[in-house]
C-alpha cells in the first residue's frame, strides 16, 4: 500500500508540532490505540486541544454533541 503521506498532513488536525507520526495514519493509529486512546483527528479542534486523547473523552463530546 503506498502511503499518501503528504495528501493526509493537509487534513491532519493534530496540534502536537514534534510528532513523527503526522501524515502518517497507520503508525498514528496503531500508536494512539497501543495506549488505548484515539488519534486527535478523531476529535473536533477543541477536543484535540485538550490533548486528553482517552475513549472516555471522546464519549462525553460524543454525547454532548460535540462531535
Amino acid at each position: 500500500m503506498e502511503c499518501k503521506k503528504e495528501k493526509n498532513l493537509k487534513n491532519c488536525a493534530c496540534t502536537y508540532d514534534p510528532c513523527a507520526r503526522k501524515g502518517t495514519c497507520c503508525d498514528c493509529l496503531a500508536f494512539h490505540l497501543r495506549s488505548r486512546e484515539l488519534p486527535g483527528c478523531c476529535f473536533g479542534r477543541e477536543g484535540e486541544r485538550t490533548y486528553d486523547r482517552s475513549f472516555a473523552h471522546f464519549a462525553r463530546l460524543v454525547a454532548q454533541n460535540k462531535i
